[in-house]
């Protein structure tokens, strides 16, 4: 289920993005970049949490990880400088315009690897 969860946030952040950038790309770069980012970080984790093996878990531990702090990060930074982040993006208001899944989301997957870490990482 995680996973699946993880794929519906690549395909739209994704989708989202080249429409941004490809449209409109002059009215808020910043805002559309971080869009892209947020894109490929739900990829690369979404690739790594389906695969099995200590390589993909580690990737899939360093793109929640980059997630939960991009969320935070982009969540705060529209919040206490509205007027850069006029044009919102995934992770604005920490994922607002998503239902808050995006704030939610890193929290879950940190978990979830946390629960089922390699041996030699727990030990």
């Amino acid at each position: 289920m995680l996973v699946a969860v993880y794929a519906i946030f690549a395909l739209a952040a994704t989708s989202r993005a080249g429409v941004q950038i490809s449209t409109k790309f002059h009215e808020a770069p910043l805002a559309y970049i971080l869009s892209a980012f947020a894109a490929v970080v739900y990829i690369v984790a979404t690739i790594a949490l389906a695969r099995r093996g200590d390589g993909w878990w580690r990737v899939a531990l360093t793109a929640c990880s980059i997630e939960l702090l991009g969320v935070l990060t982009i969540g705060t930074l529209s919040i206490v400088d509205a007027a850069a982040f006029r044009h919102p993006t995934v992770w604005s208001v920490y994922g607002e315009g998503y239902l808050f899944i995006p704030l939610v989301l890193p929290v879950i997957g940190l978990y979830w690897l946390r629960k089922t870490a390699p041996a030699r990482v727990t030990a």
